[in-house]
């Protein structure tokens, strides 16, 4: 396939995997790339810069094709060091950099300046016209069926993704929603250049999630999300669980709640056993609506190669009802 993204990335097929917390590690994002797609190490999951920099030379022993680094930054009273990170990722001689968060412009100077491209991602169409602005060379807009934040305008894909491609000069990478050919081949068709898939992938072999959390992935339907932290005003789309049914209930308490309130339950630590253990009810696991359209635990390659192929068949089957 030939699209903008591909192009632009040096990758065969315009699929792109997310950056994922506790789930973008070596393994994952090798399988991708050497797939045809683009893998994304997940920058903060390696608890310091220095593990960073292992884990870049790590996924170089396992690909040599184009692999992509996530760096999500938002104010914190505590944050990480970033600078370092990113020193790390520029002296690893990655090629391209998935952004995320409001901060990120503080540091892409320094990312266009050692020749990194950035693909920026967004919730709302007039964010990525600011980071157009600012030299960005593809936004990922993300739509309300997504895992993780989605943000407060509730915009599903299917106006998202057109309203944004009406706007930019820059291409733009569907995301949220995407897990099959027929998906990719309506991102296609509403003009986007590329996709950018997150819990498709926690659904494969290669996904560095214990078992019991695939398969109850493959299990649920498209009903069986929650958004957590809506009364905060920082919602994010999550698997339904027991323990994000109780945060839920918590924030619909009379009075609401407060951050402390749910702050044990939330924890990226208690997340990250529920994932490695295989706790279904454990922790807060992010996934999206889209897991009510997945039905197997492929390997990357056979996930990208069925996905291609079914992409073209969907095309196809359209442009026959022109004849």
């Amino acid at each position: 396939m030939k699209t903008q993204i591909t192009e632009l990335l040096g990758i065969k097929y315009p699929i792109i995997q997310g950056g994922m917390q506790w789930v973008g590690r070596a393994e994952l994002a090798a399988a991708v790339s050497n797939a045809g797609g683009l893998g994304i190490l997940t920058g903060l999951t390696q608890p310091t810069p220095e593990d960073l920099a292992k884990e870049i030379a790590r996924c170089r022993t396992m690909t040599d094709k184009p692999f992509g680094v996530n760096m999500t930054i938002f104010p914190t009273i505590s944050p990480p060091p970033y600078d370092d990170y990113i020193s790390a990722i520029i002296e690893g001689g990655v090629s391209v950099v998935e952004t995320a968060g409001n901060k990120a412009i503080e540091y892409m100077p320094r990312l266009k300046e050692a020749g990194i491209k950035i693909l920026h991602k967004c919730v709302a169409v007039r964010h990525a016209l600011a980071a157009e602005r600012l030299g960005v060379d593809a936004i990922s807009i993300d739509g309300f069926e997504c895992a993780g934040h989605p943000g407060e305008e509730d915009i599903p894909g299917l106006v998202l993704i057109p309203a944004a491609v009406r706007q930019l000069k820059i291409p733009v990478i569907a995301s949220g929603g995407i897990a099959d050919g027929r998906g990719m081949a309506a991102a296609l068709a509403l003009g986007a250049q590329g996709i950018n898939m997150g819990t498709r992938f926690c659904v494969t072999q290669e996904a560095p999630l214990h078992d019991n959390i695939k398969q109850a992935l493959v299990n649920a339907t498209e009903r069986d999300t929650n958004l957590i932290f809506r009364t905060m005003k920082n919602s994010a789309r999550v698997f339904k669980n027991a323990i994000s049914d109780e945060v839920v209930a918590t924030e619909r308490r009379p009075g609401g709640c407060d951050f402390a309130d749910i702050r044990p339950l939330v924890a990226g630590a208690r997340g990250r056993v529920a994932l490695e253990s295989g706790e279904v009810e454990g922790g807060i696991i992010t996934a999206g609506m889209v897991i009510g359209l997945i039905n197997d635990v492929p390997t990357c390659a056979e996930l990208l190669e069925r996905m291609v192929r079914e992409c073209r068949a969907e095309l196809d089957r359209a442009r026959s009802y022109l004849n």
